[in-house]
């Protein structure tokens, strides 16, 4: 598929994140849309499509979909519920530019809000329970506890190259207005060096924690945003996706994720090398999955991320910015929303709206998504997106 430059995001908006607030995925959600008016300027009556990403707070709601247009004032001409997991949100900005080329809608929010750490009402289901999933595993920092074991054994890992990760990301975190309180402290090699292993060989300062909140972009075609008066815009020029990579190898390498097999795929719709990429935005429930990810999408060769994270500079200001944000580590995690906050960051850096970790010449961002972590398997979905001014 050639370069399309004809759908753009037009807009973007971000709750604060913050634990335990009490609110619901419909009330972070209406904060999202009034601010998503607010920045833009459109009328809502503009928006006549939505692709919500499914939230773990409204998880036994096979509704929620329909249940938030009614909450939030909208009669769609277009509806998409996604749930792709952490990769809903950029797969929702896919899913509505293809409702939009092919006439279902005008102008389409993508939606994701979430409150799992106030109300939690996920049942995973099908057979993990009682054939995959292990008598004592706890969630996913036991599965990523597995993987970083893994790809220790198989792999040169450099536990500071993980640390340089986390430090970069809270440094970036300490800029951002949006970022859990909690998290807003700058963190030094020694305090994660000391930080408590939660699953061997995995430290909490690996990892990310549910919080709420909620994020929103709007979608729709290059000659509607002029239409709409919409002052900045950026282009999703590349779009891939896969789930379940490998998924008939009863014994998979789980260090090979469906990112590695899609990154060609990107690259070539979007006419760009890995060496062309401004910004990295990857999904980043914990820090193996930020360095797997590195190698997966071409910046350095599998089993080389910690020489890679070693000596590159990933700052706002360095040669290759990493969740310039601080990421779902050092910002909080919204549950299901969270893929939607390194989304919006990387809209915001390219708006130029980022203030103090403004990245200079924010000219593209590789932005990515992970869903599902099966025990002893590779990750559910993979997707990527990539942006351009």
């Amino acid at each position: 598929m050639a370069k399309r430059r004809d759908m753009v995001i037009g807009g973007y908006a971000e709750t604060k994140i913050d634990a335990k607030t009490g609110r619901s995925a419909y009330d972070l959600a209406g904060e999202a849309l009034h601010l998503l008016l607010e920045s833009t300027g459109i009328d809502k009556k503009e928006i006549d499509g939505m692709a919500v990403s499914m939230p773990l707070s409204e998880a036994s709601n096979p509704f929620f979909g329909v249940y938030l247009n009614d909450a939030l004032g909208f009669t769609p001409s277009w509806l998409e519920l996604v749930g792709l997991g952490g990769g809903s949100p950029i797969g929702g900005v896919a899913r509505a530019m293809s409702a939009i080329r092919d006439g279902h809608c005008k102008a389409a929010i993508v939606i994701a809000a979430d409150a799992p750490s106030t109300s939690w009402k996920s049942n995973y289901g099908a057979y993990r329970p009682e054939f995959q999933d292990l008598t004592g595993v706890g969630g996913p920092p036991a599965m990523f506890g597995l993987l970083l074991s893994r790809y220790a054994h198989q792999y040169p890992l450099n536990y500071e190259a993980l640390g340089k990760i986390a430090i970069t990301q809270r440094e970036h975190a300490v800029l951002n207005d949006n970022a859990y309180p909690k998290f807003r402290k700058p963190l030094t090699m020694e305090d994660y060096l000391k930080s408590r292993v939660v699953s061997d060989p995995l430290r909490i300062l690996d990892s990310v924690m549910f919080c709420d909140g909620a994020n929103a972009v709007l979608v729709t075609s290059d000659e509607n945003a002029v239409r709409l008066g919409l002052k900045k815009k950026v282009y999703p020029v590349a779009y891939a996706e896969m789930t379940h990579f490998n998924a008939s190898d009863p014994c998979p390498d789980i260090t090979h994720t469906g990112h590695g097999a899609i990154a060609p795929r990107l690259y070539a719709q979007a006419g760009l090398k890995p060496s062309d990429i401004r910004m990295f935005h990857p999904y980043d429930d914990f820090t193996v999955a930020v360095m797997m990810q590195f190698e997966d999408f071409g910046f350095c060769r599998k089993g080389e991320g910690s020489a890679f994270v070693m000596d590159t500079d990933l700052s706002y200001k360095g040669t290759l910015p990493l969740n310039t944000g601080g990421g779902q580590i050092s910002a909080g995690q919204p549950g299901l929303a969270g893929g939607g906050v390194n989304l919006v960051e990387a809209v915001r850096q390219m708006f130029g709206e980022a203030g103090a970790r403004q990245v200079s010449d924010p000219r593209n961002a590789l932005v990515t998504g992970i869903g599902t972590i099966p025990y002893g398997r590779n990750w559910g979905v993979n997707n990527a997106l990539i942006l351009e001014v």
